[in-house]
């Protein structure tokens, strides 16, 4: 018993303490270098000469360098043979890259993605069947955030090898409505009420001019279909607003709406 606890106070006294500085070192090292990221994150964001894309791709692949570095010293400050760690990390990443092939798939497509440059950083897009606006892109994945607040993480390969919808790189976008009206009602004035609603919203661009017409009859209703250009950030305030105005104003002119009706005949014996 004597020996066993000489043998355990030695461990402690050494070994163990090694441990314990260690783990403290490792604990300060991984605060600060999250620290120093932030602040040359945000450094770099205010300069605004690199694109805010690249910079949070450049700072995360930096902050993982750094902290595999900070873990090597350790094991060599703790005695471990670092070549012989080397060459286990080494063994483990050739299997690990035949297993997770396909994480090397997302890693290319997202090479792909920085240099083709479909989307950046807060573009509003629509990838691989997710929509939402794009907070980051990872090394392996893009992460959207969606208009509820859900957070999508899509993979990078199926992103490049997916159809990519843009809505926010182009200044302006257009706005398409469709009205239907009863047959017998006026179109000719509904046509003349919603151009006017379109032209008196000071949201909606005059060049190019906005646009009303028929577009669809068929036995029960005439379809007038609305269209209006206007800046891609106030898409959603126009979309409503003309949705809400044309309702009002061809409901305040009697403009019949059409109504589903069955007609049921009876037929005596």
């Amino acid at each position: 018993m004597k020996e066993l606890g000489s043998t355990v106070l030695n461990w402690v006294t050494s070994t163990g303490l090694k441990i314990l500085v260690a783990l403290i070192i490792l604990w300060i090292a991984f605060k600060l270098i999250n620290r120093l990221a932030r602040k040359v994150e945000k450094k770099l964001d205010e300069n605004g000469k690199l694109d805010k894309t690249l910079v949070k791709m450049f700072v995360s692949a930096g902050k993982t360098l750094a902290k595999c570095l900070v873990v090597l010293a350790l094991v060599g400050y703790l005695g471990i043979d670092t070549s012989g760690v080397a060459a286990l990390i080494a063994s483990l990443g050739v299997m690990i890259g035949l297993a997770v092939n396909g994480a090397l798939g997302n890693i290319a497509g997202g090479v792909l993605l920085l240099l083709t440059r479909p989307y950046k950083v807060d573009d509003y897009v629509e990838v691989a069947g997710q929509a939402g606006t794009v907070e980051a892109i990872n090394l392996v994945s893009t992460k959207l955030v969606t208009v509820d607040n859900r957070v999508v993480y899509v993979p990078n390969g199926s992103a490049s090898a997916s159809n990519i919808v843009n809505y926010t790189e182009k200044d302006i976008r257009r706005v398409d409505h469709t009205f239907a009206i009863a047959y017998g009602s006026d179109f000719n004035k509904a046509k003349e009420i919603l151009q006017a609603v379109m032209e008196k919203n000071e949201k909606v661009l005059k060049d190019p001019a906005p646009f009303a017409r028929v577009c669809t009859q068929s036995g029960g209703n005439v379809e007038l279909t609305c269209r209006a250009w206007t800046a891609t950030a106030n898409y959603w305030d126009v979309y409503f607003d003309l949705l809400e105005s044309s309702k009002n104003e061809l409901q305040a002119a009697g403009i019949a709406m059409p109504r589903q009706q069955v007609d049921v005949h009876l037929h005596q014996a």
